[in-house]
């Protein structure tokens, strides 16, 4: 029996069964954009533990930071004694973030605790309930953020009743719905007035790229007019960059390609190399409207994880990691669209910088064309070409064989996401497209 073997033996008989894993091997050590297992065998990774290894496993100057800390002290709680690196984490993400108005920030552990607390920040600022989402949006797995999430499987099922005042429109999706940015925006916007009100809306609450809901990039103008409509509404704009941020679209944060200056930014995933840290970041006006106590956690800011993102952030500067990304995006979505020219099931490939995705469908089905209020709504079948999703995950099965580590996502689950670590190389970057070519056939 091969080790990996035996751990899921023992795995299947001590962890619980909601818990599952994508491949059924179990990793002894990783570096790079390389996984490796008990039993030897060696993944190329295009899942960066989904976009949290945007600096690489084990990068260098995140290890010797833990070590450093580690051995000063493990924890203390910030509330109750605080220490520095808690507040040069929070100096960092303050210039860092979109925005050239003064900000503060608080330190969580997670991406859903970090949008919990941007919810509750914008309602205490605000003194409104409502809160705005999108179709296809994905917040977190807590009952709060369940209810902001819109895939019900598996995510949602059978888990309610969820936390109310939250209310869904529609999402730019240019693949599906054909509309500009503007249009797009127009019909959410309608929605908002119509269904909630503008006067009752606390936030509203958008990935600037979705990540769960299938990698869609909003059409230019879309968050924008969003934006400059909450602004005019009293509600504060906040962008969900958990996925998008730390480098990953080929900048620091996704919201700057649009010009956007979000109210309020949540981070998670790659700020800290692989450690447990998200955060709030804000308008100093919004932030410090919360009274004090009414933000925190025992784990929060963790110093060992502090230590992390700053030396994460550190390596993103150094390595300029921005650019690579933009870098892989150049390598990978000429290859790509090649790919997709003699395979008619390859629909759609969109995404920026090292966030790119595929879209699978069924060949010859219907065209992308534009969505009717029912159908944005979920009501009916998704426009345009129809979803594949037992393709889909023949492709992923396919890729694990060739070595290859890969992701689905999608409201639809046919959607093949691309997260590499910002620090792959061009020889394994090339050496994973050849082997997702392999798998296509």
């Amino acid at each position: 029996m091969s080790q990996s073997a035996d751990l899921h033996k023992r795995r299947t008989a001590a962890v619980a069964r909601g818990v599952s894993s994508m491949i059924s091997s179990y990793v002894d050590h990783a570096a790079g954009g390389t996984l490796s297992d008990v039993d030897g065998r060696e993944w190329i990774d295009l899942a960066a533990g989904i976009a949290v290894t945007n600096v690489g496993n084990s990068a260098p100057r995140v290890v010797e930071a833990v070590k450093r800390q580690a051995e000063r002290f493990t924890h203390t709680c910030f509330m109750i004694a605080p220490y520095e690196s808690y507040v040069a984490v929070c100096e960092q993400l303050n210039a860092l973030t979109p925005g050239a108005f003064e900000k503060r920030s608080a330190l969580f552990n997670s991406g859903a605790e970090a949008v919990e607390n941007a919810v509750k920040i914008a309602r205490h600022a605000t003194g409104r309930p409502a809160v705005v989402v999108f179709d296809h949006a994905y917040h977190g797995r807590t009952n709060l953020t369940m209810a902001l999430t819109a895939k019900a499987m598996p995510y949602k099922h059978r888990f309610g009743p969820f936390a109310g005042e939250v209310y869904r429109v529609p999402m730019s999706y240019p693949y599906r719905d054909g509309l500009s940015g503007p249009d797009a925006a127009a019909l959410a916007i309608n929605t908002i007035e119509k269904q909630v009100g503008a006067d009752q809306v606390a936030a509203v609450l958008i990935e600037p790229i979705q990540g769960e809901g299938g990698f869609v990039v909003p059409a230019p103008g879309f968050l924008s007019s969003l934006a400059t409509w909450a602004r005019g509404a009293g509600a504060l704009f906040v962008a969900d960059e958990i996925q998008t941020g730390f480098c990953r679209t080929g900048d620091w944060f996704a919201s700057t390609f649009e010009g956007v200056e979000p109210d309020l930014v949540t981070t998670a995933k790659g700020i800290a190399g692989g450690l447990p840290l998200a955060a709030v970041t804000g308008r100093a006006t919004v932030m410090d409207a919360v009274h004090a106590g009414g933000l925190g956690g025992t784990y929060g800011g963790n110093p060992i994880a502090c230590a992390a993102a700053l030396a994460s952030i550190e390596t993103m500067r150094e390595l300029d990691l921005g650019a690579a990304a933009r870098r892989i995006e150049s390598v990978m979505v000429p290859r790509l669209r090649e790919l997709a020219s003699s395979r008619p099931y390859i629909g759609d490939v969109r995404g920026r910088g090292a966030m790119l995705a595929m879209e699978i469908v069924v060949p010859g089905s219907a065209t992308p064309g534009t969505l009717t209020a029912e159908r944005v709504h979920g009501r009916g079948a998704p426009l345009g070409a129809t979803p594949d999703p037992a393709r889909t995950a023949a492709i992923q099965k396919a890729a694990h064989e060739a070595g290859l580590l890969l992701l689905t996502c999608g409201t639809y689950s046919n959607v093949i996401r691309f997260l590499p670590p910002l620090v792959m190389d061009d020889e394994t970057l090339a050496q994973a497209l050849d082997r997702l070519e392999s798998a296509l056939a």
